[in-house]
């Protein structure tokens, strides 16, 4: 399968990255120790990637909008860096 992105854009970047944080936020075992602070932590980080995911510049391709749509972050992160479907 063709690379959908043949290199990333700077909104595509800092997509990118606010995902892989999130997915830190969630592996954070010390963190998850205490619920509400982590909660928050996640809640700040989903609310960066819906303000990133809306800022991007068309064309936005259909598979990142359906994935970022549905909030299957992991994939969306995967497309982005060329491992998705």
């Amino acid at each position: 399968m063709p690379q959908l992105f043949q290199s990333m854009t700077k909104e595509q970047e800092e997509l990118a990255e606010a995902l892989r944080q999130r997915l830190k936020i969630i592996s954070d075992e010390i963190s998850r120790r205490d619920p509400d602070p982590h909660m928050a932590r996640l809640q700040e980080i989903s609310q960066r990637i819906e303000s990133l995911a809306a800022a991007l510049p068309p064309p936005i391709p259909a598979r990142l909008v359906h994935y970022l749509d549905r909030r299957s972050y992991d994939k969306a992160l995967a497309l982005l860096e060329g491992r998705g479907d």
